[in-house]
């Protein structure tokens, strides 16, 4: 059994970090069910694949497709885009059919009051705005 250096694999692949990235995929290759294409000699799975590459028996360019397949988190599919008008639509038609739709007037239809602007100023002690109860004999003012 022949020892294996990275030497004799720089020769092949010069950056040591791409030998050792194609290294471990080609070891995973063959834990998956490839064949190597060395005898094995009882070497384990990582020196295989480095004697394979060093003696030049296996694609480079092959292994380093499956590598960024392999490494892929989001894979671009072309799908048909909706109009935007229609999306637009048909949130509205839910947002209507739901209640939730609607000015605040209409809100505030719905809950018996009705938004008077009392803000004179602006400045932090100032309220924006304030509901009143529709009725005259409500009791105060409650702040929204």
């Amino acid at each position: 059994m022949a020892r294996v250096t990275v030497e004799d694999c720089v020769e092949r692949v010069p950056n040591r970090f791409d030998l050792v990235m194609l290294a471990a995929q080609r070891a995973r290759d063959i834990s998956a069910g490839a064949p190597p294409t060395l005898p094995e000699d009882n070497d384990k799975n990582p020196v295989i694949s480095l004697r394979e590459i060093a003696e030049e028996t296996v694609d480079l360019d092959g292994l380093e497709q499956a590598l960024v397949q392999g490494l892929q988190k989001h894979v671009d599919f072309d799908e048909p885009e909706e109009d935007a008008d229609e999306v637009l639509e048909l949130m509205q038609a839910e947002q209507n059919m739901a209640g939730l739709g609607g000015s605040d007037d209409a809100v505030a239809d719905r809950e018996g009051t009705h938004v008077v602007d009392t803000a004179v100023s602006e400045g932090p002690e100032a309220p924006a705005e304030t509901a009143v109860p529709d009725d005259a004999e409500g009791g105060g003012e409650e702040r929204i």
